[in-house]
């Protein structure tokens, strides 16, 4: 097998997926303001309601380069606040706004629209979900 064609590459069919199926959540993400980063961003926050930066970054495997301009952009439209911990300066505490929590009523029916445009039965999809978690736990072990 010649390990440098693309049809061998693992990276490769990965690669294409996740940037197709972000294309999906465009049109509607579009409708409320936001990028798909941003998106999964205020789906933490959503559950966490507040977290440090850094915790953050670890949870969306994002690093502080590319989450500071995304939260100054959230910040900006109202979503969320960012300050210091008076505990320690050192950490930068991301909170979600009354604005954010709403937000989310607009976001409600996002993954069902996507999961429409994506023809993968509810089987293919959970082992498929199992499949990507177990290589992501298998990277984060490196």
């Amino acid at each position: 097998m010649d390990n440098l064609k693309l049809e061998n590459q693992l990276c490769f069919p990965l690669y294409v997926v996740s940037k197709e199926i972000v294309k999906k959540y465009t049109p509607y993400l579009n409708e409320v303001g936001i990028t798909y980063t941003q998106y999964i961003t205020m789906m933490v926050l959503w559950d966490k309601k507040e977290i440090n930066v850094k915790d953050l970054g670890d949870i969306l495997f994002l690093d502080s380069g590319t989450l500071t301009p995304l939260l100054k952009k959230l910040e900006e439209k109202g979503f969320i606040t960012r300050n210091r911990s008076l505990i320690d300066e050192r950490n930068l505490l991301i909170k979600i706004t009354d604005s954010g929590l709403k937000l989310k009523d607009k976001c409600k029916n996002i993954p069902e629209c996507v999961a429409k445009c994506i023809n993968l039965d509810e089987k293919d999809a959970g082992e498929l979900y199992t499949i990507l978690y177990k290589l992501i736990n298998c990277l984060k072990e490196d």
